[in-house]
């Protein structure tokens, strides 16, 4: 962080959105940036500002002014799904504060096909979905977290863990019946979100926004688990008590693919999301009338 000159919530943020590419500590500890990693990210032109612009996250009436529409009409899209947050945080009264990329609000706004959700009337599509009460931001932020988690996995059962991460225990329990095969998936889950203690008020609000609730997000999550298990299986069992760690070579066969992440809306085309793997999280157009 020191040698890129970003504050530590810059580089966690980067780092997310794969601006800046880390790996494995082959001796267990932190993830690392190599040192090509560092020359590339300081030789890019503008730097660190033109970093920093990437990077940058906003809050409501931030990314109102950015999109040129009224914080309330901000808030709408962001509830019916058009904008996804990139991170959040419980501000003092432990209400939930969500922040969004600047550089993704400019694309949505510069894109003439949703003109019509920035100005005058809202579209009926629009009205449709806030009358029903919907409110995506957990889910669609849900989505990208789950990007991020299976870039960083590396192994097998790591990228079943990542997945198992965002499954309640008895989601997990219908999912993974063998209970060594859970105990060694809760083993290689990521570190949480927040380190309040298990019972505190954050730490339950926080696990409400990191679990998956909606049917559609389940059923995903339930059969990319399912496929991530059939490879990690392949590569080696998971350990049991009594018996010595078996570390098996890899197949030759190249890794499933995760399918892609559910959508509940076909939304207005935007700029590729560049912090999500090419094909992994492609919306799915949903028929509706």
């Amino acid at each position: 962080m020191r040698e890129l000159g970003l504050k530590r919530g810059e580089f966690d943020l980067a780092v997310m959105l794969g601006r800046i590419r880390t790996v494995s500590d082959p001796s267990g500890g932190r993830r690392r940036v190599r040192r090509e990693e560092l020359d590339r990210v300081r030789e890019a032109p503008g730097f660190p500002e033109s970093l920093r612009e990437r990077i940058k996250a906003v809050g409501t009436a931030e990314g109102a002014a950015l999109m040129d529409i009224t914080p309330a009409r901000f808030t709408r899209l962001a509830r019916a799904g058009f904008l996804t947050p990139v991170k959040f945080y419980l501000n003092r009264y432990r209400a939930i504060v969500w922040l969004y990329l600047a550089e993704e609000l400019r694309q949505f706004a510069a894109i003439e096909a949703n003109t019509a959700l920035l100005t005058g009337r809202a579209p009926q599509v629009l009205r449709d979905r806030l009358g029903d009460g919907v409110d995506l931001r957990a889910r669609n932020w849900r989505g990208r977290h789950a990007g991020f988690l299976l870039r960083q996995s590396e192994d097998p059962w790591e990228r079943a863990a990542a997945g198992a991460s965002l499954l309640d225990p008895v989601q997990l329990a219908e999912v993974v019946r063998d209970p060594y095969e859970r105990a060694y998936l809760n083993r290689l889950k990521p570190e949480p979100l927040t380190h309040a203690p298990p019972e505190s008020p954050t730490t339950l609000i926080v696990g409400r926004i990191t679990t998956a609730d909606d049917p559609d997000e389940l059923s995903w999550l339930r059969a990319n688990l399912t496929l991530a298990l059939e490879e990690a299986r392949r590569l080696r069992p998971a350990p049991r008590p009594g018996r010595p760690p078996i570390v098996a070579t890899p197949r030759p066969h190249p890794p499933l693919d995760p399918l892609p992440w559910p959508a509940p809306h076909a939304a207005p085309a935007t700029a590729e999301r560049r912090d999500e793997p090419r094909g992994l999280f492609k919306w799915l157009r949903r028929r509706r009338k």
